[in-house]
């Protein structure tokens, strides 16, 4: 039974990594939603209504941030745009890897380490899946060169 249990951490502790990496691009969404949905519920909107702003808000967004990557031609900006989604992702990382980590390391100092360690890997996968959200610019393919 012991072996059961530590085989089922080992697989927890994976499927709890798989998402936090995979859904690490969409902490700026979530913190928008979610700021947008108290801010209905403060005005007097209900839970649902509350629940549908959120939801309204975080997916524009999104779609926003997307669509921004799109169209917008300049490098740096389109790296200010990817890092407006990735800075929220790190954050939601590092605070996510500290939360692991005090339970398992007695050290403050080691728990920083690696904490900041937890927030880069993050940071890095978030920045790759913004980067694959801008997509390429037009194909050349079947262009025939002179």
């Amino acid at each position: 039974m012991i072996i059961l249990g530590i085989v089922l951490s080992f697989a927890a502790i994976g499927i709890l990594c798989w998402l936090l990496f995979t859904l690490a691009v969409f902490a700026l969404p979530f913190f928008a939603g979610v700021t947008a949905g108290s801010w209905a519920y403060d005005t007097g909107a209900g839970w649902l209504g509350a629940i549908l702003v959120g939801m309204l808000g975080a997916g524009l967004t999104l779609g926003a941030g997307q669509l921004l990557l799109g169209i917008v031609r300049p490098l740096w900006a389109r790296l200010l745009i990817a890092l407006a989604f990735v800075a929220p992702a790190a954050i939601a990382g590092f605070h996510a890897t500290h939360g692991i980590v005090k339970h398992t390391m007695p050290s403050e100092t080691w728990q920083l380490v690696l904490s900041v360690i937890g927030a880069v890997a993050v940071g890095v996968t978030a920045f790759a899946r913004v980067a694959g959200m801008a997509g390429t610019g037009p194909s050349s393919q079947g262009v025939a060169s002179a």
